[in-house]
């Protein structure tokens, strides 16, 4: 049994479950907008993003709710017809359509709990951020990465989906008295997509005279 949290938009009132989820055992709980969202994350095991009536703004709230929430696993509840506009940027780790039988929502719903990390770890895509003992493997194969590449890499998996400016990452993991400049930033992610992997380098992509975009599923090219 698994504690559902159904996150819908603030638009009139709690988002209904569609009756596959009403005749599971997990208990839901229903909020409306991201403030709401936010604040009950933590009592949830699996967070359910309602993109029936509002894909565009599931989609940003998917994006956030991954950063914010890295340890809750992502379930986007969707319409068929809705489900050609979903791309790696979402940072969703499964869709169930809102037709789906309750056998299917409860496998997805099981598969996504055995996904689920353990306490203290960081997840993004195969990527896996111990953060207390410092260690990052991809795919189970352990990676070594100095302190800086470390923390680097963390801030980009904890921030799925967005576009970090070479300013904003430089100040926020080499700190505002770092003086060097944004080159810095470039040739750190250069040794980092060496390290990922041909693989998995492509989670980190470049935004051409802005700076880069983490996707827990890796992209073609950079």
């Amino acid at each position: 049994m698994a504690k559902l949290l159904l996150v819908g938009p603030d638009v009139t009132g709690p988002p209904v479950p569609p009756p596959s989820f009403s005749l599971l055992p997990h208990p839901i709980t229903a909020v409306t907008g991201l403030e709401e969202a936010l604040d009950a994350a933590a009592d949830a095991e699996v967070i359910v993003v309602d993109a029936r009536k509002e894909p565009a703004w599931a989609r940003g709230a998917c994006q956030q709710l991954a950063g914010a929430a890295p340890n809750q696993p992502l379930l986007l509840l969707i319409t068929a017809q809705a489900t050609p506009v979903l791309t790696p940027e979402w940072g969703l780790d499964d869709f169930v359509l809102e037709d789906a039988s309750p056998g299917e929502v409860d496998a997805r719903v099981r598969l996504l709990m055995l996904r689920r990390p353990e306490a203290g770890t960081i997840s993004g895509g195969p990527i896996v951020i111990d953060e207390a003992a410092y260690t990052v493997t991809v795919d189970h194969h352990p990676l070594d990465l100095t302190y800086t590449e470390f923390e680097l890499l963390k801030y980009l998996v904890t921030h799925p989906g967005r576009v970090l400016t070479r300013e904003t990452l430089l100040s926020e993991v080499w700190g505002y008295d770092y003086y060097g400049g944004t080159r810095t930033v470039d040739v750190h992610i250069r040794r980092l997509r060496a390290k990922l992997g041909p693989e998995t380098e492509g989670c980190i992509t470049t935004v051409r005279n802005v700076g880069y975009r983490f996707s827990p599923s890796p992209h073609g090219g950079r």
